[in-house]
């Protein structure tokens, strides 16, 4: 019983003491503020001065300020409208200090639209680039708005950036519409169009059969364009002139192709064997005019002769 009496005050002293401990904190006046860049590295853009800039620009004043009054969320939220940083974290610490916790953003790809350049993150927050900031991330070529956001491109991008050999091959993305998006490889003479984001293996698994199998026999520079965005195809436009290639593979979900003039191939064994039947065939009139019985006229010729 007496245990328990004892047990019971010392509850309420702590009880009474983590109040008390509350109070103090709340009437205390905030003594300074310290920064922290929680992803600082080699390629910061982000600084304490700069943070601490930021809140006075917005109005914020925090020295001074009695801690029961000082709204961490409000901010947490005001740091977070910066396109500098992915977000923020308040803490008020016991000794007057508030510390304040922000990361900065982190690209995942660079967007080049007409004269203007800016960073894009995973969220899609948009940071203007600059010659005091450069992050070594893939490069887009297009123009987005608010219905085709940048992020769209990410299915691909990862997709690219996933695979070794994909990222060493391609060196820059083009957007020309929703549906026409080109991949600049680091072959030069030819591009890829990838259509949209949709079904990437089954694109890229096309793209490896038709330059294993057919790029080393026509040449790599044949072809000014490789299309891959076509159900069961690839469609490739020849350089001087619009002639369509064709390669069969694995169906997958993507619209179907125009009707157009097209060369099916499906190994390059029966490449070659097309292309002997289309020898045979421009031979063929030639014999068959040698063949041919002469006029009465030249008989006449030969027998006066």
């Amino acid at each position: 019983m007496i245990q328990n009496s004892i047990l019971a005050v010392l509850a309420i002293a702590l009880v009474i003491g983590i109040l008390w401990a509350r109070d103090k904190s709340r009437g205390e006046v905030c003594t300074g503020i310290e920064v922290e860049v929680v992803n600082a590295d080699s390629t910061s853009f982000v600084t304490p001065e700069g943070v601490l800039s930021d809140l006075k620009n917005q109005g914020i004043k925090l020295v001074g300020k009695r801690m029961g009054d000082i709204d961490a969320s409000d901010i947490e939220e005001a740091l977070r409208v910066s396109p500098y940083l992915e977000g923020a974290d308040i803490v008020k610490c016991q000794d007057g200090k508030v510390l304040i916790r922000v990361s900065q953003l982190v690209p995942v790809f660079r967007v080049f639209d007409g004269e203007s350049s800016y960073y894009v993150n995973r969220a899609g927050k948009h940071m203007s680039a600059s010659n005091y900031y450069h992050s070594d991330v893939p490069v887009v070529q297009g123009h987005f708005t608010r219905k085709y956001q940048p992020t769209r491109l990410l299915p691909l991008i990862d997709y690219v950036e996933g695979d070794t050999l994909l990222r060493s091959l391609v060196t820059m993305y083009i957007v020309r519409d929703t549906n026409n998006i080109i991949l600049v490889p680091n072959i030069s003479g030819h591009v890829i169009n990838i259509g949209n984001v949709t079904g990437l293996e089954n694109k890229f698994a096309k793209l490896r059969l038709f330059y294993s199998e057919v790029m080393p026999k026509r040449g790599w520079n044949t072809f000014d364009t490789i299309s891959v965005k076509w159900n069961h195809q690839v469609v490739a436009t020849r350089r001087a002139k619009a002639v369509q290639q064709v390669i069969d593979a694995n169906p997958d979900d993507d619209e179907q192709a125009p009707d157009v003039e097209t060369m099916t191939i499906g190994t390059a064994a029966e490449a070659n064997k097309a292309e002997q039947q289309e020898k045979a065939a421009k031979a063929e009139p030639a014999k068959a005019n040698q063949d041919k019985p002469q006029k009465k006229g030249d008989e006449d010729k030969k027998k006066k002769n």
